[in-house]
């Protein structure tokens, strides 16, 4: 994994954004336009909305670092790696659809790609084994950051994570005589524990998104 490259891009676009402020100034024309399911502190909304998106962007390397370190541990690193390489991938080789996309504003856009990545192959493995394989809760998160992307382009990005995916996770890598095996150690405490400090990042940072069944 090269995520020290990812760190280095991150911290680039930080740079730039301190003299550009472009991300702030996108963000603070996106507040009055959130969809009403978002709620953001009557206080510093803006900058509340701000720490969520560097947040979002800076733990793509974290969970990418903290995945690959539990997959070796779990004893399912062969299976876990190929997916970690596609999120990385995303930073640092995005895809033509991400020409022109510059500084923190570009950023969420791939970081967008990697957590909905995570989130989809999590879906695949609950329904074959009734598990996610990397149990981040980025559900909310998500629907968050494609809020702030905007459509049409948000679904385009989603279009690229299912390509991505077609040859990665098919229902025959779920028929291989080790999937129980990999069950098990998805299972086993210590590779829950090892999960347990990534809480759902947008309830830590303050924004919260009330779905349907919630109200």
């Amino acid at each position: 994994m090269n995520t020290a490259a990812i760190r280095q891009l991150i911290d680039r676009a930080r740079q730039h954004e301190a003299g550009s402020q472009a991300l702030a100034q996108f963000l603070q024309t996106q507040l009055e336009r959130l969809h009403p399911a978002i709620r953001l502190p009557a206080e510093n909304a803006g900058a509340t909305l701000n720490a969520f998106v560097v947040a979002y962007i800076e733990q793509v390397p974290d969970v990418l670092d903290a995945a690959a370190t539990v997959a070796s541990e779990a004893g399912i690193e062969r299976v876990i790696r190929p997916v970690l390489q596609v999120a990385e991938q995303f930073f640092l080789q995005p895809p033509a659809l991400m020409a022109g996309h510059n500084g923190l504003e570009g950023l969420l856009d791939e970081a967008y790609l990697a957590h909905r990545l995570v989130e989809e192959v999590n879906d695949r493995y609950i329904g074959h084994l009734g598990q996610p394989l990397i149990p981040l809760d980025t559900t909310r998160a998500n629907l968050i950051a494609h809020q702030l992307i905007g459509e049409p382009f948000a679904n385009q990005l989603d279009e690229a994570v299912h390509h991505a995916l077609a040859g990665l996770l098919d229902d025959a890598s779920f028929a291989q005589p080790s999937v129980q095996a990999y069950r098990e150690r998805l299972a086993a405490p210590g590779t829950v524990a090892a999960w347990q400090r990534w809480p759902c990042l947008s309830q830590r940072l303050g924004v919260e998104l009330r779905l349907p069944q919630e109200r």
